[in-house]
């Protein structure tokens, strides 16, 4: 066994690492999770900056009731939270997924 850890020693794991479509995958999955995570940190401090900065904004009543502008706010922040993910998912299930399959495919050849 080799001390180096730059040394792969699975010829299956050299053949993905210098697949084109691995490089491209990476690459692909790197961007788009990167953009989603920022959009996210956006939403929730952008949030959290109203709370801080802004709080007669937020305090503002919702009609005649008792529920103020924050509370759907706060609730959008969750509900986007999960769409994105959704959004995500979705793309992981069909484009890198099918993307995966043919690496795998290449690899075992």
């Amino acid at each position: 066994m080799s001390s180096d850890p730059n040394v792969v020693l699975d010829p299956m794991v050299q053949k993905i690492s210098n697949n084109p479509k691995y490089q491209e995958l990476k690459a692909k999955r790197n961007r788009f999770g990167w953009t989603l995570a920022i959009i996210m940190l956006i939403v929730y401090y952008g949030y959290i900056a109203l709370i801080a900065f802004n709080k007669e904004f937020l305090a503002q009543p919702i009609g005649s009731g008792v529920t103020t502008l924050g509370i759907p706010l706060g609730m959008g922040v969750i509900v986007f939270t999960i769409i994105i993910t959704v959004i995500y998912v979705r793309r992981a299930n069909t484009e890198y997924d099918a993307i995966t399959a043919d690496i795998l495919k290449d690899a075992s050849k």
